[in-house]
């Protein structure tokens, strides 16, 4: 007897936690900070979509979390920061986490909320607050597991917006301002595990890669784009980056497929290069540079050589990879380099402030749009999660289900 209770409650604690599935999206950028997602396109797209449900969740520009049929949405509420965990068929409320703390201000103050999205893993979830502060919780139950604020207690210009990563049983995070880190602590129990303090924090995100089998972060700085090893935090490879100008920030997650990094600042175009082990670190050979699209507030996706963003100029743009010429282009309606692109199945889709979702072939020919449809009122920054026949869209202070119904 004591047996099959003790198998019973193996069967209900596996059962209650959260394991990714391929549909799911969570993190930044989705299961593999790629911007791909496990979507149905349909055979023909209908009229409108089908607004499932709609909840105010707060203020912020997060990208929510979708993991095991839960959404994870990280927005700030009145005099707190809070993370809520949702029905993702329902959007009903299942749990909340919360701390006071104030937003944003100065040159933030319109976007008081977090900008940083919740990451999910090893049944748990780590957020990352406009001022410095990273959490993280049990992602069944909202349990606080541990808290912990910036180095410095310092932060960007504009603030944080760099999401933490999970890796081997380790939250790596872009911490602090001018005298900032990236550090690695123990997802169990916060303890820290190394920390690589050679530049400042900037906005953009982490990516973990992997370079003739050493696991590396690659981090843009404040004025560098460096790959720090994984298991120890020792720098291995760093290159100068930085504009020109106080608005030239570092603000995309730089992008690597099949050895090749590719990465894109304000001002300074988009670049591809091969990373190689040479030595103790990692070398580079400059593949191509495209010095047309830059972008400033979207990191770009691709899918089979096309290599999609949308620039600072507001203008969606396609380059090949193969060669790094620009393809095509297409101007959108307003953004000021603000937008997100998502690879959703065998199609793209391109989010725009002003609430627009366009749906386009992925074709080096040209762009060609199969549907538009306006699917938020209030200023949507972040990125549209596309899953099965559903999209999940949070605007400033919503987060909404769309059905794509033939």
């Amino acid at each position: 007897m004591a047996k099959q209770l003790t198998m019973l409650v193996m069967i209900l604690v596996l059962t209650s936690m959260p394991y990714a599935s391929a549909q799911d999206w969570p993190q930044w950028l989705g299961a593999s900070r790629d911007g791909q997602a496990d979507f149905k396109a349909p055979t023909k797209w209908p009229a409108e979509l089908t607004n499932k449900w709609t909840v105010v969740v707060g203020d912020g520009v997060a990208t929510p979390a979708l993991v095991g049929g839960k959404l994870y949405v990280f927005a700030r509420a009145d005099d707190t920061e809070v993370l809520r965990c949702l029905d993702a068929e329902t959007g009903q409320e299942i749990w909340t986490d919360t701390y006071a703390v104030a937003g944003a201000d100065g040159p933030a103050r319109n976007y008081a909320g977090p900008r940083s999205s919740p990451t999910v893993a090893e049944g748990k979830v780590v957020t990352y607050g406009v001022r410095g502060t990273l959490s993280c919780v049990e992602a069944a139950t909202g349990k606080l597991l541990w808290r912990k604020d910036s180095v410095d207690k310092h932060w960007p210009t504009f603030y944080t917006s760099s999401s933490p990563l999970i890796a081997d049983g380790m939250c790596i995070a872009q911490m602090g301002g001018e005298q900032a880190s990236v550090t690695a602590f123990n997802l169990s129990n916060g303890d820290l595990k190394w920390n690589w303090t050679g530049d400042g924090a900037a906005y953009a995100s982490p990516a973990l890669v992997n370079v003739d089998g050493i696991k590396a972060v690659v981090a843009e700085t404040d004025k560098r784009i460096v790959a720090i090893s994984l298991a120890d935090g020792k720098l291995l490879w760093e290159k100068p980056y930085a504009g020109s100008s106080r608005m030239s920030l570092n603000t995309d997650t730089p992008l690597f497929v099949n050895g090749t990094l590719y990465y894109s600042g304000t001002g300074r175009g988009t670049t591809a290069c091969r990373l190689k082990k040479d030595g103790a670190g990692f070398a580079d050979t400059e593949l191509w540079a495209n010095p047309d699209n830059s972008v400033k507030f979207s990191t770009p996706v691709l899918k089979d050589n096309l290599f999609l963003g949308l620039s600072e100029g507001n203008k969606l743009f396609c380059i090949n990879t193969k060669n790094g010429k620009t393809v095509w282009s297409k101007d959108i309606d307003g953004g000021q380099g603000f937008g997100s692109i998502v690879i959703a199945g065998s199609v793209a889709m391109a989010l725009t402030p002003k609430g627009e979702l366009i749906v386009f072939e992925l074709d080096a020919a040209g762009f060609k749009p199969l549907a538009s449809y306006k699917v938020a009122q209030n200023d949507p920054k972040a990125y549209p999660v596309a899953s099965g026949n559903r999209i999940y869209v949070k605007d400033q202070d919503s987060l909404a289900l769309w059905s794509v119904q033939e």
